[in-house]
């Protein structure tokens, strides 16, 4: 990793409360050397630059690690290249972290990667959570679920809810909210639960906009 970049991520996280140690950022820079050199075979992210990889994946993943109060267990839906659950686990070792996705070689990739950092209570599947295969072994498990721009909020929510015990958090990181999703917010009549919070936030010394929604299991 580049200087810069590294200067980048180390003081980016601070915005969040995390002082990352040399161990986090070794496997950090480890991670992103990963990432690129499969990224030529499959297509894991369009985002192709090192600088864009640190801020739109490593530090954007790191946005949520503040609204991790309270939870030991977290499942993350459509993990992609691993984000945010693998950064998520990084900086918080003692977090149980499972990560799903529907594509073979994302989930091939996470799993090399989990191997390669060494991380322990951390699990990649493959497969939809819609699958009654999948969903049913994880049904109640979870303190947290949380997922990146899986979907719009009405197709997130339904789909993450099984999966969280009653009291805990559904974690929804997006951009921009569509004015469909903030028509269905007034709503949620689909599922139990309710809207907490609703975070509005610019990625560090960049002006990429994000919204984080946290909702309670009720």
């Amino acid at each position: 990793m580049e200087g810069e970049n590294r200067e980048l991520l180390v003081r980016g996280v601070l915005n969040f409360g995390i002082e990352l140690e040399e161990k986090a950022i070794e496997a950090f820079d480890l991670y992103l050397r990963e990432l690129l050199k499969w990224n030529q075979k499959i297509n894991l992210t369009a985002i192709r630059s090192e600088r864009g990889i640190v801020l739109k994946h490593f530090i954007d993943s790191l946005s949520a690690f503040p609204h991790l109060t309270g939870i030991s267990s977290l499942l993350d839906m459509g993990s992609g290249g691993g984000f945010p659950g693998i950064p998520l686990k990084i900086v918080q070792s003692s977090l149980k972290v499972t990560l799903i996705d529907s594509v073979q070689k994302k989930v091939d990739f996470q799993r090399h990667i989990i191997r390669t950092l060494g991380l322990k209570g951390i699990e990649a599947i493959h497969g939809r959570i819609q699958e009654k295969g999948i969903l049913e072994p994880l049904r109640g498990s979870y303190d947290g679920v949380i997922s990146r721009a899986f979907s719009r909020l009405q197709a997130f929510l339904p789909l993450a809810f099984p999966s969280v015990k009653k009291g805990g958090v559904i974690i929804a990181m997006k951009g921009e909210l569509t004015d469909e999703e903030l028509r269905y917010l007034s709503r949620l009549e689909e599922v139990p639960c309710r809207l907490e919070k609703m975070v509005h936030l610019s990625l560090p010394f960049s002006s990429i906009r994000r919204t984080i929604l946290l909702f309670e299991k009720r």
